[in-house]
């Protein structure tokens, strides 16, 4: 009998605290009186001994943790075909019994309309998440957040697709992800402003307080993409660290803003970058990085980070 002994708990009858809990029977004993405190207490360890996380995972009495970006948060039923639970080959007749009786359980899952909208939905969310290299978290908040918009009855007249994409994309902002509204579009099956008026219509109806989006997690995703030394990526969050501090990217476009400013950072550090190179990393127009920089230039008075001036020219317009 395997004993464990519990500090926690004080007994009613001698109030001693040496109490005893005995796993086989399920029971919680006193051991200086003897009396039964508690019974048919349930054991939540491991069914077996498991000495490595594959054996762990096999010998487990429960199944996986609930998704909810599972139409049926993972808790579905799958029959078998072929084989039994030994793993031996079924009777013809009994494989064709088996088949009938899968093809109806799966009929029966989705039934009903919100069963069929959430299957669509969560396929459709796994899709995007998938060409977007999106985290299992932020998958998970999405889907919450679509599923509190279907209780709202939100998705009625709407595109299922258009919704799952702007819930998407408020799990990104809420996370701060640096994807933008024109990159999920684009993995998307609808167009950026259907998109769009679908993810204003889930922060109105839900009350969502989203926070204001930043340009120092786009810093880091433009210079990689586009290819640009370390030392460039640092100097150029000081620089939206400090155009933050002076109040000058209220209004700005992150993207545009931490283009702008991994392009005046390699001015500094004079390390070549083209525009047309960081306005495809950042997917932003080449005037709009032009523009960005030059209020950046003027407004944190750049010529002084340098002793240079040429360094911060911006004659390569």
């Amino acid at each position: 009998m395997s004993k464990q002994t519990v500090a926690e708990a004080v007994c009613s009858e001698c109030e001693s605290t040496n109490l005893v809990q005995d796993t086989t029977a399920g029971e919680l004993v006193c051991g200086d009186c003897g009396l039964v405190i508690r019974e048919d207490i349930l054991n939540l360890g491991a069914e077996w001994k498991a000495f490595t996380h594959q054996e762990e995972l096999a010998r487990a009495r429960a199944g996986g943790p609930t998704r909810f970006s599972h139409y049926d948060k993972g808790l579905s039923t799958v029959i078998q075909v072929d084989r039994d639970a030994f793993g031996r080959l079924l009777s013809p007749k009994v494989r064709r019994q088996m088949r009938r009786l899968r093809t109806w359980q799966i009929r029966s899952r989705v039934h009903t309309s919100r069963s069929r909208n959430l299957s669509h939905a969560m396929n459709e969310l796994q899709r995007i998440s998938d060409k977007l290299n999106i985290s299992s978290s932020v998958q998970e908040m999405a889907a919450v957040i679509y599923r509190k918009a279907l209780n709202e009855d939100l998705i009625r007249g709407r595109s299922i697709a258009a919704l799952v994409a702007g819930s998407l994309y408020a799990a990104c902002r809420f996370t701060k992800i640096p994807r933008t509204l024109k990159e999920i579009a684009s993995a998307s099956l609808r167009r950026q402003k259907e998109i769009a008026r679908a993810y204003r219509l889930i922060v109105q109806t839900l009350k969502m307080k989203v926070p204001l989006g930043s340009s120092m997690g786009y810093v880091t995703k433009i210079a990689e993409t586009a290819g640009v030394s370390s030392g460039v990526e640092g100097l150029a969050i000081k620089i939206i660290r400090d155009a933050r501090e002076k109040h000058v990217t209220i209004g700005k476009d992150p993207t545009g803003l931490a283009a702008a400013a991994v392009y005046l950072a390699s001015k500094i550090r004079k390390e070549k970058v083209t525009q047309s190179r960081l306005a495809k990393a950042a997917n932003v127009t080449e005037v709009t990085i032009r523009n960005r920089a030059k209020d950046l230039k003027k407004k944190l008075e750049m010529d002084s980070w340098c002793h240079q001036k040429d360094s911060l020219s911006l004659s390569g317009y």
